[in-house]
């Protein structure tokens, strides 16, 4: 197998041109500041950093969201670029296998598979999803779907099920209420809690900011 710091390179240079024309809540900066995170968790952690900046970089290769809810063309197209520099096949299966469980939408299923590198490489994609970069990503994407960015009428859904997860067209508001802030108790690692809590602290004051601004609650 090659040196891996090439295999990271190329890598690299494979996610930022399939992801050149990406949303801009899941495009080449999300999957950098994913990665950079990743590698500063893994500092602390015994674990396999090539794993790591592997999944890291590729997990948001192809986003089911984005090609019809298919769960499987992610773990597919990093498989096959992976195999095609030559990386070792445990390696690659590892890779897939943290792709496959690293989503908030796969938490709805019986975890199948547990890993010290899944657990950095989704903390740090966690991470992302908080914090003024967790807004602004929410809105982004509400945006790119037409969603409506609040409507006090429409109540945050508390006991989604996956499909209805998978499903929603709810106002952007609301997503705080069925992802963001349940992403501090979710954390894995004792770093990822620790970078979890500033990010949860400000999404609670941005909340507060937005009412006071709307001059209206949501109720339940």
């Amino acid at each position: 197998m090659m040196d891996h710091v090439i295999i990271i390179e190329k890598t690299v240079s494979f996610v930022r041109t399939t992801l050149e024309n990406a949303e801009g809540g899941h495009d080449w900066w999300h999957i950098h500041r994913v990665w950079t995170n990743a590698r500063r968790i893994a500092e602390t952690e015994r674990c396999n950093l090539l794993i790591v900046e592997l999944a890291a970089l590729l997990h948001d290769i192809a986003d089911s969201k984005f090609h019809n809810g298919d769960e499987e063309i992610g773990p597919k197209t990093a498989g096959k670029f992976l195999k095609s520099i030559h990386v070792e096949p445990q390696v690659i299966e590892h890779v897939q296998q943290i792709i496959r469980n690293i989503s908030f939408k796969s938490g709805f299923d019986k975890a199948s598979f547990r890993s010290k590198e899944l657990a950095v490489v989704q903390d740090a994609d966690r991470l992302d999803a908080m914090g003024a970069i967790g807004i602004a990503r929410t809105f982004s994407y509400g945006g790119f779907k037409g969603r409506e960015i609040y409507n006090p009428d429409v109540t945050p859904n508390l006991n989604m099920t996956k499909e209805e997860y998978k499903n929603s067209a709810s106002p952007s508001i609301n997503h705080f209420y069925e992802k963001l802030l349940l992403l501090k108790d979710k954390m894995n690692t004792a770093t990822g809690r620790q970078l979890a809590e500033q990010r949860h602290d400000f999404m609670e004051l941005y909340l507060k900011q937005f009412y006071n601004e709307c001059d209206t609650h949501i109720k339940g």
